[in-house]
């Protein structure tokens, strides 16, 4: 068992762990940081089996975090591609109304942009067939400053340069066990014993019971909604020049399925969202009996369950159902058929559930005497990593007197 000293330990070497670690360092050059991940490679879990969209803020409540990080997040990472060479395209995002209702709920959303201080155009039908030929809808939104981007080579790149001012990093390393004591924090994992005097958490799937293992009172669960997509032929690929959504229910928590082109040229469908039984499950068919049983002895699950159950069947039934997912993207898009949906691996979205079966829909932090906590991630946190690496410096600056 080897024996490691650090005097800030960051648990987690997702796009949030890792700009964290690397502002930290930027911040404070002569301190000690080690960066952790239980995989023997970065970006292993939510920011390496998402869409890579860099997302304007269009549905977030005004004034929350999410809102504010997350406009804040497209300039930064923009600068931070074009400062390091990596792909960053301005493709814009088409919202596509197909009903009535959905051109109500469009008008809803313009005004939630304007809230939120995001430009948006409104699009006619003819103009919307005009710009996107093989999209149909009474009307659009167009949001310019959507892109797309390459998280995981985002994070490989801050690894990079985290590692040139000095810091470490160390992969394979599951913690176990953590104790806090009245100098230092006390992480074990399965080969190594961290002594930290601080610690900063950036768990994502694992966020609650790494805050549990502190001593932390939890009024919040994890659980996990699988997001599943589909990938279309390369005959396929120029079939869209922007990222076309639907119009979301603002009834329920996701967005609903869209077209996302790829920086690599490829051009995918998805996701859906339905409940995960693996918090870690990205194949096909998946289950852990210690998720499951933790999941189901939790009451928020069952009042989460019973608040969206109409939903959740829907979603469960198209899930294994192609044709019925096809129709969720044929509502916009006629000319994909089912045989154009090849399969594409599944992402998996952590997501804060509370007792009473409310979704947590902003960040959420927690702390300990010694440590900080980001409880509550979601998209876009990939997006607004980057403050919210320089949110957790200046909390973890004044905490920690750094």
């Amino acid at each position: 068992m080897e024996h490691i000293s650090a005097d800030l330990l960051v648990i987690g070497n997702g796009i949030v762990g890792a700009s964290t670690a690397l502002q930290l360092k930027k911040k404070c050059p002569k301190l000690n940081i080690l960066l952790l991940d239980k995989e023997q490679h970065c970006a292993g879990h939510q920011t390496g089996h998402n869409s890579g969209v860099v997302h304007a803020g269009v549905y977030y409540k005004p004034g929350s975090l999410k809102a504010e990080l997350c406009k804040k997040g497209v300039e930064l990472t923009k600068t931070f591609c074009l400062q390091h060479n990596l792909p960053y395209v301005q493709c814009g995002k088409l919202l596509v109304a197909t009903s009535d209702l959905e051109m109500a709920r469009m008008e809803a959303l313009r005004k939630r942009c304007y809230e939120n201080g995001i430009t948006v155009q409104t699009i006619s039908a003819p103009e919307l067939r005009r710009r996107e030929p093989n999209i149909t809808g009474k009307g659009a939104l167009l949001v310019k400053a959507t892109a797309i981007t390459d998280y995981p080579e985002i994070t490989r790149q801050m690894n990079r340069l985290f590692r040139d001012l000095g810091g470490k990093t160390l992969f394979g390393a599951e913690v176990v066990k953590i104790q806090e004591v009245e100098q230092e924090v006390r992480v074990q994992t399965a080969g190594n014993r961290i002594h930290a005097v601080n610690v900063v958490v950036c768990g994502g799937l694992m966020a609650d019971r790494l805050a549990r293992m502190m001593g932390i009172a939890l009024t919040f669960q994890i659980v996990p909604f699988r997001g599943e997509y589909y990938q279309l032929p390369s005959r396929l690929r120029s079939l869209v020049k922007h990222l076309i959504y639907p119009i979301p229910d603002p009834d329920l928590p996701f967005l609903g399925v869209h077209l996302t082109p790829m920086v690599n040229g490829s051009l995918i469908v998805g996701p859906n969202a339905v409940l995960g039984w693996k918090r870690e499950g990205y194949g096909r068919f998946n289950a852990s009996i210690k998720d499951i049983a933790q999941m189901v002895q939790y009451k928020g699950f069952w009042k989460v369950l019973g608040h969206n159950l109409h939903a959740g069947i829907e979603e469960t039934i198209d899930s294994l159902y192609k044709p019925g997912y096809l129709k969720r993207v044929q509502k916009y898009c006629p000319r994909i058929r089912a045989k154009d949906l090849l399969p594409y691996p599944a992402g998996i979205r952590a997501q804060a559930v509370m007792e009473d079966g409310s979704l947590v829909h902003d960040f959420l932090f927690a702390e300990t005497g010694r440590s900080l906590h980001v409880c509550n991630a979601p998209s876009p946190a990939a997006t607004s990593a980057l403050p919210i690496g320089d949110y957790l410096l200046t909390k973890a600056a004044e905490k920690f007197s750094l």
